[in-house]
């Protein structure tokens, strides 16, 4: 059943959309997780006792692929037979701008978590300003997120 307003590779940008949220957010997640990880495998050598406090940046980068998770859910469930090829795009751009700004947050949280936890190693605390930097950079994917479900 294919007509002008919905042929039968309309599906096909859809799944492409929640494909991009999903692999973007998790290359993001994945990376930021490497990045603090290697900070606390640093830090760990010197200030054993402050592993626990220094996981914070780990845990929010786990959620951005979770967030990729979520938006490629909902795009999936409202493939059909009869999407049109307006609404294919749409969940192809609500995919992609998810899933690029989930990479996007995954990096900035990977850098400011290595740095923040390298900054612990010397003798410095900042908690707060790591953790404030951290929550800027899950804000973006969430922003996204919320402006596009």
């Amino acid at each position: 059943m294919s007509s002008e307003e919905n042929p039968e590779y309309a599906p096909f940008f859809a799944v492409m959309g929640a494909s991009a949220a999903m692999v973007f957010s998790a290359l993001g997640a994945a990376y930021g997780t490497a990045k603090s990880g290697t900070g606390i495998a640093a830090m760990s050598v010197m200030r054993p006792e402050l592993i626990m406090k220094s996981i914070i940046p780990v845990v929010m980068a786990g959620i951005i692929a979770i967030y990729g998770l979520v938006v490629a859910v909902l795009i999936a469930n409202n493939i059909s037979e009869k999407v049109t090829l307006y609404k294919s795009f749409l969940h192809l751009g609500a995919g992609l701008s998810v899933g690029l700004s989930g990479l996007a947050a995954g990096f900035a949280i990977g850098i400011v978590g290595d740095a923040g936890v390298r900054v612990i190693i010397n003798g410095g605390c900042p908690h707060v300003d790591m953790e404030g930097g951290v929550c800027v950079c899950v804000c973006v994917c969430v922003c996204a997120c919320d402006r596009l479900t």
